[in-house]
């Protein structure tokens, strides 16, 4: 058997990862679209590295489009089998691919309008809304702890990953006449500490793993101080300079765990009384699947519902949903939060916002998660002075800042604890993938001290066999 990794290597977004067992079956695990990467973003989600009409079958481990972007296209490029996720997974990627094609769509009509006045050639989408729903019924769900047959000679089980509603670490079992492969792929693993979701489940013993590495060097802040520096931004901006806040947000789980913040804010009688938007269509609607889903909530939250019974509704918020509406926004004098998608500012309408409002010193710009360096987060946050938005330049007069502590993806902590129930001596090879690669560097030392010896940070496209 060999594995060949074809994104997320070296770097955080694309996450694909495929096996090809000695009797030619391939199973994919992800099929990631990459994000923030600047120039070089179309030429990466343009070439698989592979032909996706021989992948017999694919793994999903999460919804995130980082790793689940690209299904609509390998099914476009004549992909035909399985896709098995657990049900959330199942039920928000489909959300999550059907913004993705609207944002492909809209992408390619934007690129379009100035290539048409130029005369230079056009360009086609990715993929469309259409191509999104036609892979739709691949899609096959299967529950936590539970072994099933992928394909001949294949099984696999999800564990939770405490990452997102319906996040897994997804574990393969491969018989290849008498020998048998134990692999182990994280996904993305979630903190032990989680305000709203159960911690990352232990996991059989495996003879290979597959691990993100994102904050492998890193420590994050507890989360119980993200409520007052949510609280703190919330006065300095929007009561003492009459503001406004945009932070952008993941529409799924970052979006959920602010407006958690904001709620309980609100139930200790600490949250300033001005208005509050949610303006993003996708976060409403993935919010409402989100409480679909309570057996995944940890112990606190269930706790919670027991006298609050929506723990993510709050007296002075408003959902928007049409584009006039959110157009409205801009004109808006009063102060007010704004909370929108996407979360690397990268795309949506928290865009629009940001140009609206990087100008005015008396507004802030707070990131809320994960930015890669070349997105419109990762060059506000590295301290960029003037920022080119939809092709227009913006002195950036804005106050720019991030709450680390709301990370969904765990520290170097959190992946040693999640490691910690393997024995070493039983793991051939453990490989870094999702993280950069300074961090993985430093992460795969930490590793190597603790008795982790065979350490590899495969580059993209990079093979290997398995033994």
């Amino acid at each position: 058997m060999k594995i060949a990794f074809h994104g997320a290597a070296r770097t955080v977004t694309g996450s694909k990862h495929l096996l090809t067992l000695k009797n030619g079956k391939k199973v994919l695990l992800d099929c990631g679209l990459f994000q923030g990467m600047g120039k070089d973003t179309d030429k990466l989600n343009s070439d698989f590295g592979f032909a996706a009409n021989e992948v017999d079958v694919m793994i999903l481990s999460h919804a995130h489009i980082d790793h689940s972007g690209l299904i609509p296209k390998l099914a476009k490029e004549g992909f035909q089998g399985s896709i098995y996720c657990t049900d959330a997974t199942k039920e928000l990627s489909q959300l999550l691919l059907l913004d993705s094609g609207e944002i492909q769509e809209s992408d390619a009509k934007y690129h379009n309008k100035g290539s048409r006045a130029q005369g230079k050639p056009l360009v086609q989408p990715l993929y469309t809304v259409d191509d999104a729903k036609a892979c739709f019924g691949l899609f096959v769900s299967r529950p936590y702890n539970e072994w099933f047959t992928v394909t001949e000679g294949v099984e696999a089980m999800f564990t939770d990953a405490g990452h997102i509603i319906g996040s897994s670490c997804v574990h393969v079992r491969v018989q290849e006449g008498s020998e048998m492969t134990r692999l182990t792929f994280s996904g993305d693993v979630g903190r032990y500490r989680d305000v709203i979701l159960k911690s990352p489940e232990t996991f059989p013993q495996a003879d290979y793993v597959l691990m993100e590495s994102t904050y492998g060097n890193s420590l994050h802040e507890n989360t119980s101080t993200s409520l007052d520096h949510i609280l703190e931004w919330i006065t300095r901006t929007c009561l003492e300079r009459s503001g406004k806040l945009i932070m952008p947000a993941f529409s799924l789980g970052r979006t959920q765990e602010i407006l958690y913040a904001l709620n309980e804010l609100s139930l200790e009688n600490r949250l300033p009384k001005v208005d509050y938007f949610l303006d993003s269509p996708l976060s409403t609607s993935i919010t409402e699947v989100v409480k679909k889903y309570p057996q995944y909530y940890n112990k606190t939250i269930q706790k919670v519902l027991q006298s609050d019974s929506d723990p993510f509704q709050f007296e002075g918020l408003h959902y928007i949903d049409s584009v006039e509406e959110s157009k409205l926004l801009n004109y808006r004098n009063e102060p007010c939060v704004i909370i929108s998608a996407s979360g690397m500012a990268e795309a949506g309408r928290v865009k629009h916002h940001i140009s609206n409002n990087i100008e005015n010193s008396r507004n802030s710009i707070l990131m809320t998660g994960y930015c890669e360096p070349y997105s419109l987060g990762g060059r506000l946050l590295a301290g960029a002075k003037e920022v080119g938005i939809f092709g227009v330049q913006h002195q950036v007069h804005a106050e720019i800042g991030q709450i680390k502590s709301m990370s969904a993806h765990g520290d170097y902590e959190d992946l040693s604890q999640w490691i910690s129930c393997q024995d070493r001596s039983q793991i051939k090879k453990l490989f870094l993938v999702h993280g950069e690669y300074d961090v993985q560097q430093d992460f795969k030392a930490w590793l190597v001290k603790r008795g982790f010896p065979d350490v590899e940070i495969p580059d993209r496209h990079f093979e290997i066999g398995l033994t």
